[in-house]
This record gives structure tokens, sequence and C-alpha cells, in this order.
């Protein structure tokens, strides 16, 4: 077998998976940390792995848990071994780890993503441990309540084995009745496990993948998994100011010009959520991430980006002469100023004249809400600006 990375979850099985894989190869099965482990110690690991295999012909199992927390140079000592096949490496990450680990040993490693389990198979897994004598707690007289079996399933929130020491403490701590037998109910299950598992982290892949899909709920105009994706974060402690900021770019990018003051309500629910905090903060976030995702939209306003690329990449467009600041003494004699109209001189406030000095358009609004009206006095001042530029031609 090749080297792997498997990526996953909390209580997903990795420690597992590694330890069958290693029984199912009859290899050495070594184990290092990362949190705890030294290059030292590392050097011992793989230098008893070269002689093992030299002399006896076994193959090494290297398992490196939580192999993110190993710093680059750590991570380099292992290229070689993994390399030469002297060890196979199965590291175990909660992070990302085409972030976390470094890309040499990411390529010579086969990536598996763990899943968290289904309520379904966690209900099956405790159900095992009840009967299993020899290593769950088969060898005590338990009876256990459906009702509390699925409510520790639920809450355990995909996480194995948190499921499973929930189990543990309910059967240890729960006192027989008078015919000897620890019963497991709700009631029961509900001490053993009293704050859902929610699987968060303020840098990882729980933290982006959540943030992603509630500004795509936002943007999709689904208020209510808008409203579920933000619960998530509150109920994780995230910072009230990056959830903020996200609906605040939401509102300028995705709703814009169809209605204005969704970015008037995200930028008061920024300021809100930044004066009073957690746990009020949720109800100004809650009111701006609903008016965003109950908006009409439009993303007219990334015509800003059309423009950059013609700035950074096309010519440079010199400053009309009419245009350019004739404040100053002398401006006239440079023929600054020379030809401007004034526009509230003129009828609606509006004179057709040249203002960039070439025939480009980057913003197209759209029909969506407030922007059906933008567009008709759009079409009408670029039709009459067409029009003099034709007479001027």
């Amino acid at each position: 077998m090749h080297s792997v990375i498997l990526y996953g979850p909390p209580g997903t099985g990795k420690t597992t998976l590694a330890q069958i894989i290693a029984n199912q190869t009859r290899s050495k099965f070594e184990r290092l940390s990362g949190v705890e482990s030294n290059v030292a110690e590392m050097r011992k690991v793989l230098a008893a792995a070269a002689n093992r295999l030299a002399n006896k012909g076994l193959p090494t199992i290297l398992f490196i848990d939580e192999i993110h927390r190993f710093n680059k140079a750590q991570q380099d000592v292992l290229l070689p071994d993994v390399e030469s096949g002297t060890v196979r490496l199965i590291g175990a990450t909660t992070h990302n780890p085409f972030f976390f680990v470094n890309s040499p040993l990411v390529s010579r490693s086969q990536i598996f993503q763990l899943q968290p389990l289904s309520e379904a198979e966690l209900l099956e897994l405790l159900r095992r441990a009840l009967a299993d004598a020899e290593r769950g707690l088969g060898h005590m007289r338990i009876e256990a309540q459906e009702e509390g079996l699925r409510h520790l399933a639920k809450v355990a929130d995909g996480d194995a084995r948190k499921a499973l020491n929930s189990l543990e403490l309910a059967a240890l701590t729960t006192q027989p009745d008078a015919e000897g037998i620890v019963r497991l109910d709700r009631a029961v299950a509900e001490q053993s496990i009293q704050k859902k598992a929610v699987v968060y982290d303020g840098d990882g892949d729980a933290h982006y993948d959540t943030i992603s899909a509630f500004i795509k709920s936002m943007r999709g105009s689904d208020p209510d998994a808008t409203l579920y994706w933000l619960a998530k974060m509150i109920h994780a402690g995230e910072d009230p100011r990056f959830i903020a900021r996200r609906i605040v770019i939401c509102a300028a990018e995705d709703v814009g010009l169809a209605d204005p003051m969704a970015l008037v309500v995200a930028v008061a629910a920024h300021q809100a959520a930044e004066f009073i905090g957690w746990p009020e903060a949720r109800i100004p976030l809650s009111e701006a991430a609903l008016y965003i995702a109950t908006a009409e939209k439009s993303n007219t306003s990334l015509a800003i980006d059309a423009a950059l690329d013609d700035v950074r990449t096309g010519r440079t467009l010199a400053v009309p002469q009419r245009l350019r600041d004739a404040h100053y003494a002398g401006a006239q004699r440079l023929g600054h100023g020379k030809g401007y109209q004034y526009s509230h001189d003129h009828p609606e406030h509006f004179v057709a004249q040249d203002y960039l000095g070439a025939a480009k358009h980057y913003y197209e609004p759209t029909e969506q809400g407030l922007e059906r009206a933008i567009k008709e006095r759009v079409t009408k001042w670029r039709a009459r600006s067409a029009q003099t530029k034709g007479t001027e031609g």
C-alpha cells in the first residue's frame, strides 16, 4: 500500500483504520504524536524501521496522529524514508492536509477524507458496545431505552468517541435498580452528554466551510438555511465581527443596487454587533442576514473588476482636458477645464459630454428591484451621449 493521510473530524475512525491496515498488512505498528513527539524520537523510530526491514523483511506502518502539528522541519525528516519505502506513513489530521501538511508529503500520499458518522451508524455502534462483553459493556446488566440511545447518537454529532464515552459514563454512574439492572433512559442520556458537540475550529475547514455555506445561502435567497449556518457559528463562539464583515460584503456584492438599503442595514448590524457583543449581537446579525437573503439580487457592483482589469492591463487613459483641475493659477493657460459643462445648469441636471475619452461600458444595470429604474435612466443618458458624440464627430 501507499502512504496515506486520513483527514476528517474527531471520532470518525482515523486511528482505528490505521490499526486495521497494520494488522491486515502484517506490519509493525509504530505510533507517534504530532503534539508530543520530537525529531530525535522520529529518527529513532525510522532507524528501527530500516533495520527491521533489512534484517527481517518486516514492513513498518508509522502512524502519526495530529500530523498537522509537526512543523516543516519535522515533516521533512519523514520524506527520505517515506520516499524509499522504509516506512509506510499513515497520517491522521482534523485539518485540511493541503494547507497544513507539506506538499512533498501530500504528493507522496493518498488523501482520504472521512465524513462524520450518521445518526444510524452511531446508534449501531452504541448497540454493539452494549452487546460486546470483551471490549464493551456486555459484562454489565444494562437495559437501554431506544430513546436514550437515539439521544446520545444525535447529540454526539457524528463523533463516535463522544458517543461511546457518553454511553460508558451513563453506565458507570447510574445506580442499578433492585434487580441489579442499570436502566439507561432519555433522562440519564441527557445527563451524560449535556452539550452537543459542534465540530468547529477558528482556523480550519469547519470555519471556512460554514461561512461559505452562510454566504451562499444569503446569495441563494434561502432565509432558513441562512439562519441555520448563522446559528452554528453563533453556537460555536465565532467572532461576531467576522460574521458581520461577510454580511457587509454580501450586501454590496450580491444585493447591490437592486436594494441599496441592504448595505445600510449590514453596516448598521456590523456596528451594533461590535458595540454589544454576544449574545445580543445575534439579533442585529440575524436581521441583516435575513434582509440580504430576502432582498432582490444584483451583482453589478462587480463591474469594478472589469475597470480594474483595464487599468492593470490596458493603456492608461489620460484625463480629458475639460475634466482636469482648473482651480489653481495657470490652469486655464494649460486649457484645463475648457469646455466643461456643469450638469446642474441643464434640464434634468444632465448634460451629454465625454467623461472618459474612450468608448467603454463597464456597468450594465439589471431589471432587479430598484435597479430597474436605474437601468432606464442609464440607458437614456447613454443614448443621449452617443447622439452627442455622433454629432461632434
